[in-house]
């Protein structure tokens, strides 16, 4: 296992749930601080160079072999990469749609929450907000899936999995993902003050769960991390267009 670590950390680092777990400790906890902290001043620099870290960690870590191994590879399974974005894009109106059932448009509802760090002006033109719309999906699109799934489900996924097997892996991973997120929507910055939505946030935190385990699935099913990547991307396209439009 030790031969998809670069030659000059060999002599301190294995790929196992050891090193799996000081990856979590070392991004998610930060980047859970700074999410809470984007959402109660509004600012959210220091997201996008955590999303740059996540996406850089397994190429500063892993050689040619290890990169290869935790999925970072070409895939010719065209189909699949669509039925990867298809499927990412149901997922994503199905929580929509659950959200407005339950919740409507309280800050109870997690796309509703999410969607006002976007801060859509209520008087916005047509076109003023497709072009907003189009400048937001592209980034969400981009930038978060490649971070994240070149995080969680290529390099903490591979590290788990040499110690637990794919499927435990696959189960630490999105646990993971999952209470990361919990910083997105869960501890709530609303009126001026924290607050915290128990029943909301395991909806929030479980489908944040169950979404990650499809973006397992599509990585199988494409044989690369693209597949989880493009599901991802999809379900990001989706959420920002309920925000916008739905």
């Amino acid at each position: 296992m030790n031969l998809s670590i670069r030659k000059w950390w060999q002599p301190i680092i294995r790929l196992n749930w050891k090193f799996g777990l000081f990856l979590i400790l070392l991004i998610c906890v930060p980047r859970f601080l700074l999410v809470l902290q984007a959402n109660r001043t509004g600012i959210y620099n220091m997201i996008g160079l955590i999303m740059l870290i996540s996406a850089l960690l397994p190429f500063v870590f892993l050689n040619k072999k290890g990169i290869k191994s935790i999925g970072i590879r070409k895939t010719n399974r065209w189909l699949n990469l669509l039925l990867a974005l298809i499927t990412g894009l149901i997922f994503s109106f199905l929580l929509y749609w659950l959200g407005e059932a339950l919740y409507g448009n309280s800050f109870h509802n997690w796309y509703a929450y999410i969607g006002k760090s976007y801060n859509i002006s209520p008087g916005i033109s047509a076109v003023e907000r497709k072009i907003m719309f189009f400048i937001m999906a592209g980034t969400a699109m981009t930038f978060s899936p490649v971070g994240e799934e070149f995080f969680f489900r290529g390099i903490v996924h591979g590290s788990f999995a040499h110690s637990l097997g794919e499927r435990r892996a696959s189960l630490v991973d999105s646990a993971a993902f999952a209470i990361t997120h919990v910083a997105h929507f869960g501890l709530v910055f609303v009126y001026g003050c924290w607050q915290f939505y128990l029943v909301p946030t395991l909806i929030w935190v479980l489908s944040m769960f169950l979404v990650s385990l499809l973006f397992f699935q599509m990585k199988k099913s494409t044989g690369s991390i693209w597949g989880a990547v493009i599901c991802h991307s999809g379900f990001n396209c989706g959420m920002v267009y309920s925000i916008f439009y739905l």
